[in-house]
């Protein structure tokens, strides 16, 4: 009897044991064949500076915002330590449900008759982000509790805390830990104070009802039970409690940086399927820069965009782009238009790479007599922007004063087909109205865009040759080819040193030429120092002009305070190459002592001398004319009187010219050759 009792018992433990393996093997493929969710959910493109500061992010299909999580190392970890304690105290050791955790839920709701306490873990509430789920219905929790069991299975669990904190609901179209510091705080989620901590742990379980902003007592209630509950639990003291529990909630939401956002569009448009652009612009550089645009076109009137470029000469980093004064701004500025890429007019800022050429062809030195006279190339009749004329003065003067006599002599002879391949190999992108290029490329009758600019005067800045601007941190370093010489790359930023600065700034700080396009339509200042390289351009988007606008009034100022804003000193300009020629006018050689064209004879006897009036004589006004008298020259001789023509083709040596009125006054006599001597008189 005893035998057969043993032998039952046996029996019945054996199937006992048999039951519980094969519901443990069905458990097994129950778990194992889970079809999980999709866990690669979208997250928003995001543009990145060399720093990893976040610019700019772009929602996702749905309009929420949901950033990538960083790595846990870059989560608070007093946060993650209150996430746990608060949520899934067990959740490094379970696997994927908590049985203690659910026992206390289902004892304390039929004891008070209602939830008092969830028993979801982490993975839990994983599954049922991943699949939007429900918390109400049983088949709805038996689906989370096979989904977390099957992650637990598939993933660590480290993998799983970091689905949590990309998915987590924070209030309004925010997702995920990173989207919700950002938009309550203001940062990253690397350091948070104990009270900002709690609030994120209290959040998602009822993220609507308890947004700060507008549940704010609901918002303080749920904090300060987390607080509560961490400090029992020895995750932070009573005085930290207490002094979070009094902090100010958040009234509103921040906006997501917006900053370069018209080069983020373009990156993004480039490279649609890239998740994250990492480009090289400094995020306090870019900030300061739109502030100053958007402050200068305020200051210009209404209508007038703005734009800025600011990169590093040595290593082709562009540190800043700001395309308008402000992206969203529509109306008269057209805030959208990226104003760094348009194609309009430079004006004069082409001048300082035509005088680059020919100080390499031998044309002329900056000290070479050039003459600023009334000329004529075909039916082509420039004049200068005030309609005055200097006659001879020198290269570096015709330069800085911006004259289009002389430049556009000089186009003559080097060619406007070579210009326009000397600004090709800078890099940039010109852009011609009509077929092949003409004498007026040298004064702005090309298209170039801002950021062209920008790229060859970096090439001027670094001697000639120099990196091509790039904004992406993974392109290469790339080198233009040689586009001027050393020498003559030096002497350009030792003449555009010395321009006058706009009032108050400082005087030989900045190399940098301004540039008014014709009808007032763009305004241009570019400049650069030992190290870097801006560009600021204004205007209307809409291409109409503004009346009064000038480079030197509008833009320079803009130039030197960006300078300004960029670094507390500019750095100095290197020294001249050794190849470099310094000499005054007389110690130049013959041929470079005065320009003359090509093919024009040398002629080495002198020119027309003025033999009366005297240099400083004092005359009397009379009946409105003077008489000049002249030795040498060679006919026909033009007369100017204040920079204004006022007689011209005269054949005799001895002239007589309308008065050009009381005071002083500088007469200039011009002969054929374009030799010329002048003198200063005083008028009574």
């Amino acid at each position: 009897m005893k035998v057969r009792l043993r032998a039952g018992a046996l029996f019945a433990l054996a199937l006992l044991l048999f039951a519980a393996a094969a519901l443990r093997d069905g458990v097994e493929a129950w778990i194992e064949a889970t079809e999980l969710p999709v866990m690669l959910s979208e997250t928003s493109v995001e543009v990145r500076d060399r720093d990893g500061v976040l610019l700019r992010a772009y929602p996702v299909a749905d309009g929420l915002m949901r950033l990538a999580p960083p790595p846990l190392a870059g989560v608070d970890a007093r946060y993650l330590d209150m996430l746990l304690a608060y949520e899934d105290k067990r959740f490094r050791s379970h696997s994927g449900v908590d049985p203690l955790a659910m026992a206390r839920a289902v004892v304390q709701a039929l004891w008070h008759g209602r939830a008092v306490s969830g028993g979801s873990t982490l993975s839990m509430q994983v599954a049922r982000l991943l699949e939007d789920g429900g918390t109400g219905r049983w088949s709805g929790k038996l689906r989370q509790i096979r989904v977390a069991l099957a992650l637990e299975r598939r993933l660590d669990k480290d993998a799983i805390l970091s689905l949590y904190l990309t998915h987590a609901p924070y209030g309004g179209h925010l997702e995920g830990v990173r989207a919700a510091t950002l938009a309550w705080f203001g940062k990253e989620p690397a350091r948070l104070t104990p009270g900002e901590a709690a609030l994120l742990v209290a959040l998602p379980q009822s993220p609507e009802t308890r947004r700060p902003d507008r549940h704010p007592q609901a918002a303080r209630t749920a904090r300060a039970r987390v607080l509560a509950r961490m400090r029992t639990r020895g995750v932070i003291t009573a005085e930290q409690a207490q002094t979070a529990a009094r902090a100010p909630l958040p009234g509103a939401m921040q906006p997501f940086p917006m900053l370069a956002p018209h080069l983020a569009d373009a990156l993004r448009g480039a490279d649609p399927l890239a998740p994250r652009h990492d480009v090289t612009l400094k995020a306090g550089v870019q900030e300061r820069m739109q502030a100053l645009a958007a402050r200068a076109a305020q200051k210009a009137g209404p209508r007038v965009s703005a734009a800025l470029v600011v990169a590093d000469h040595q290593s082709g980093e562009i540190l800043a782009s700001v395309g308008s004064p402000a992206y969203a701004e529509g109306g008269g500025r057209q805030g959208f238009v990226d104003m760094t890429r348009a194609l309009r007019s430079p004006g004069s800022t082409l001048k300082p790479l035509v005088y680059g050429l020919a100080f390499d062809q031998g044309l002329v030195h900056p000290e070479t007599l050039i003459h600023d006279g009334p000329v004529m190339f075909g039916r082509y009749a420039p004049h200068n922007f005030d309609g005055q004329y200097r006659g001879d003065l020198p290269v570096r003067a015709a330069l800085q004063m911006s004259l289009n006599i002389p430049v556009i002599k000089l186009t003559n002879d080097l060619g406007p087909a070579r210009v326009m391949d000397a600004l090709r190999r800078a890099g940039a992108r010109p852009r011609l109205p009509g077929g092949a290029p003409g004498l007026a490329v040298a004064l702005g009758g090309v298209g170039t865009t801002l950021r062209d600019l920008v790229q060859l005067y970096a090439v001027i800045a670094a001697g000639g040759q120099g990196p091509l601007l790039r904004a992406r941190q993974e392109a290469p370093f790339a080198q233009t080819p040689r586009v001027i010489s050393p020498a003559a790359a030096w002497q350009l930023g030792d003449i555009l040193r010395g321009l006058a600065p706009p009032p108050g700034a400082p005087a030989h700080a900045l190399a940098y030429k301004t540039g008014t396009s014709y009808g007032h339509r763009d305004a241009w200042a570019i400049g650069f120092d030992g190290r870097h390289v801006i560009g600021v351009w204004m205007g209307r988007a809409d291409g109409t002009p503004v009346p009064g606008a000038f480079g030197g009034e509008l833009t320079a100022p803009v130039l030197f305070e960006a300078f300004g804003r960029l670094k507390p000193e500019v750095e100095p300009l290197p020294a001249p190459p050794p190849e470099t020629l310094i000499l005054t006018t007389a110690e130049l050689p013959v041929p470079l002592r005065r320009y003359r064209p090509r093919g024009a004879a040398l002629v080495l006897s002198g020119g027309p001398k003025l033999t009366f009036p005297p240099d400083g004589a004092r005359l009397a006004a009379g009946d409105g004319r003077i008489t000049l008298k002249l030795n040498g020259g060679v006919a026909p001789f033009t007369v100017l009187a204040n920079g204004a023509p006022v007689a011209t083709a005269l054949p005799a040596r001895e002239l007589v010219i309308p008065s050009p009125g009381r005071g002083f006054s500088t007469l200039v006599v011009v002969d054929r050759d374009g030799r010329s001597d002048r003198v200063t008189v005083q008028l009574d």
